[in-house]
């Protein structure tokens, strides 16, 4: 079963079960939601063995860290990815310490057919991402992007952009606002 047929509340009752330490509610779980969190360390990484570690390191995170879910402050689906893409985040500080390039061309990334990052980006969720990102400035739309799939900070946005940082941080706070309330129409 994939996750695009996974209710938010399934997700919950999932991980309350994990953190009372439940195997089944566990394997469960991965079976839901790893191609989706699999296609966020695809994406990001743009490696298959890198982000197949990632994955497995997100996956340990889930079963140590479960029991810090809480529903009140974000949904299911919204909590694992983004604990997917710090994972992801720190994996590229790691490789890109001092090696980061001026810009992240998202279409370089290896395309791999109809696997699991092809199946998350098919789901109605990104679909609903891409447009409201279609929506923004181009230059807010591309910081945002960098800031999430590259994990630069504000700084290395600015000089990226050559305007100053309080620029930056406006531009990804307004876009991120943006964001929230097209997705949540």
């Amino acid at each position: 079963m994939n996750d695009t047929v996974t209710d938010s509340g399934t997700l919950e009752r999932l991980l309350a079960q994990v953190a009372l330490r439940d195997r089944n509610a566990f394997a469960e779980l991965y079976r839901h939601i790893s191609p989706r969190l699999f296609g966020v360390c695809l994406r990001m990484l743009g490696d298959r063995g890198e982000a197949e570690e990632v994955l497995q390191e997100v996956f340990i995170a889930i079963w140590n860290r479960a029991d810090g879910f809480n529903p009140t402050l974000a949904g299911a689906r919204t909590w694992l990815t983004t604990l997917t893409r710090n994972r992801a985040i720190d994996r590229l500080r790691q490789r890109h310490a001092d090696s980061r390039t001026d810009s992240f061309d998202f279409d370089s990334l290896p395309d791999e057919g109809r696997g699991p990052a092809a199946h998350a980006e098919a789901s109605e969720d990104y679909r609903r991402l891409e447009h409201c990102l279609g929506k923004l400035d181009p230059k807010h739309c591309r910081s945002v992007r960098e800031a999430f799939f590259t994990g630069a900070t504000y700084k290395e946005l600015a000089e990226r952009s050559q305007v100053p940082l309080a620029t930056m941080k406006s531009w990804i706070r307004r876009a991120l606002l943006q964001l929230r309330t097209c997705l949540e129409t």
